[in-house]
């Protein structure tokens, strides 16, 4: 059911240490250690459970990027941020590929960016692992969906390729991007948004801080291992963005794991001071929008 990892699941490197011991506060309340790479700077959770078995983690009316349904305030607050953050991500694709073209979205979850891009005029396409999501988008969205990784050769190459806080969930990290970039055009773009752990509100939060969302995430980026994968797979970075309104959604999750009273007022200070700390260490935001392009 686990596995237990002997090297860096990026640079390969034998060196690396326990960093810290975090509770899975959202599903199933148990702890998991988070490794430290010393050489590529990558942190990751080790032991892990396997790609077979980590599917229960997900199984939570708690995960909502997998649920289509109300039942609270954070639920609802949560669905509207969702729709302005759809249009935001479209309009930073069309503001750097005015040409629309063929797109595909990897950890499509419900499918609602994939049908935001289509609206737009993008031929688009999504892909995702898993079934529970795959599902509401086949079966509420009516998207066909592309199966697998292996089964992307049967479609020409995509002139955008977006993983919006998915590249943190995926067990073979090096093995699928080196596919995604391979059925990315020459001048394409690989859009990559991932939690950064160096943010202020990881720092004030500590092991509490909700974006560690352990066993879930896998991998824990700061710019630095960020730079060393696209480095690694002849890519380079050409722009970061910062995503600034996952500090106040972060620090809401964050102050409800740690049972504060007046979690909405102390969310909102919380988001607040993240950001305006973040912008005064170049864009050190709660989450970063990493946008790669082949050298």
């Amino acid at each position: 059911m686990y596995e237990r990892l002997t090297k860096c699941p990026l640079c390969k490197s034998g060196l690396f240490i326990n960093q810290l011991v975090v509770e899975d506060k959202a599903i199933s309340k148990e702890s998991f250690i988070i490794c430290a790479c010393k050489n590529c700077d990558l942190w990751f959770t080790n032991p892990r459970p396997n790609e077979e078995n980590i599917g229960s983690y997900y199984e939570s009316p708690n995960y909502r990027s997998h649920q289509d349904k109300t039942s609270s305030i954070t639920d609802f607050l949560y669905q509207i941020v969702r729709k302005y953050t759809l249009r935001q991500k479209l309009k930073w694709i069309n503001s750097r590929y005015p040409k629309k073209g063929k797109i595909l979205d990897y950890g499509c979850g419900m499918g609602l960016f994939v049908k935001t891009c289509q609206a737009n005029g993008w031929e688009a396409y999504g892909l995702e692992p898993n079934a529970n999501a795959a599902h509401i988008a086949q079966s509420k969205h009516q998207l066909t969906l592309i199966p697998n990784l292996e089964a992307l050769h049967k479609h020409k190459k995509f002139d955008i390729i977006t993983l919006f806080h998915v590249l943190e969930h995926v067990h073979l990290l090096n093995k699928t991007i080196k596919i995604l970039l391979g059925r990315l055009k020459k001048r394409g773009l690989l859009f990559i948004a991932v939690p950064n752990r160096e943010a202020p509100d990881a720092k004030s939060f500590g092991e509490n801080w909700a974006a560690w969302d352990i066993p879930r995430h896998l991998y824990h980026f700061n710019v630095k291992s960020m730079q060393y994968l696209a480095e690694k797979h002849d890519c380079r970075i050409v722009e970061t963005i910062p995503m600034r309104f996952d500090s106040y959604y972060v620090s809401l999750l964050s102050h409800q794991y740690k049972g504060s009273k007046n979690k909405f007022i102390k969310a909102f200070k919380s988001g607040y001071s993240s950001n305006k700390e973040a912008s005064k260490t170049a864009k050190n935001h709660s989450s970063l929008l990493f946008i790669l392009k082949k050298k």
